[in-house]
């Protein structure tokens, strides 16, 4: 396992999102079905929790299954429903032991009653943990987050419960799958493509977007103490200029210069 720099450890992001790319590829390149790429997945996520929770992140998102993989080959689908049930049950109570706690976002009417007991069972389980929030993704979509929140913020307002003026950009936030929780600081997206694809579209607005060729199952710790490597080494600027941010980190550098201007132009006035 590599280790990361101090500053790496200093600068940790809070909120990491992850989407999970190229299982499939990897099945494919070894003659193997795609449900195999999908269940040697499981790994690189077991490690990926494990090494978030090891280093006091709050909170981890992965895109499990979204609502336009339902468009897959009828085959693989029905095997990614018996992996999720499979795998729920065989880490739950492992990640419970380990004081994460397990939240699902997205629509889960659509599973069956089965699945749903298990994403019932295993939030249930993990609810009062206070170590790492793992946020599971599936049957999920950014745009169906967006909606859904307006739709409650509509029925608020027809049920005389919220005021038009009253709606902002904090009262909608309050309504996504993701609300209580910060921003992701950190997105990951492994297997080459360069998108987010329909994840967590409100949520990654200022997101640093981390995009690495290696297929989901290979991606290893030292994969991932590289992105956070680089993620250290980004500038944050929110809209501001990067002399703010400077800053903003060293409290009275801005008067501090300006003193040092004021001294010079006095001491030029009195060369004159």
């Amino acid at each position: 396992m590599s280790e990361l720099s101090d500053s790496t450890n200093a600068h940790l992001p809070k909120h990491i999102a992850v989407v999970m790319d190229g299982n499939g590829r990897w099945a494919n390149k070894r003659h193997l079905p795609r449900a195999a790429g999908h269940k040697a997945g499981v790994g690189s996520t077991r490690k990926i929790v494990e090494s978030c929770a090891k280093k006091n992140i709050e909170a981890l998102t992965i895109f499990a299954f979204s609502s336009e993989n339902w468009s897959r080959p009828a085959s693989e689908v029905s095997s990614l429903m018996l992996l999720f049930i499979s795998t729920i049950t065989a880490e739950v109570k492992k990640l419970n032991k380990k004081n994460v706690r397990v939240r699902f976002i997205g629509d889960r009417e659509r599973f069956s009653e089965k699945l749903q007991k298990s994403i019932n069972d295993s939030e249930a389980l993990t609810k009062n943990n206070t170590g790492l929030q793992l946020n599971i993704a599936a049957n999920y979509g950014g745009r169906w987050d967006v909606v859904n929140a307006c739709k409650r913020i509509a029925a608020e307002v027809k049920n005389n419960n919220r005021a038009i003026e009253d709606i902002d950009e904090k009262a909608l936030n309050s309504l996504m799958s993701l609300s209580g929780l910060p921003a992701p600081d950190l997105f990951i997206r492994t297997g080459g493509e360069q998108r987010i694809s329909n994840f967590l579209i409100w949520q990654l607005a200022y997101s640093e977007l981390y995009f690495v060729d290696t297929l989901w199952p290979d991606f290893s710790d030292e994969d991932f103490d590289a992105a956070l490597d680089w993620y250290t080494g980004r500038q944050r600027r929110f809209g501001k200029t990067g002399q703010q941010i400077l800053a903003d980190k060293t409290p009275g550098r801005s008067i501090n210069i300006s003193v040092a201007k004021s001294e010079s132009a006095a001491k030029a006035s009195l060369l004159k």
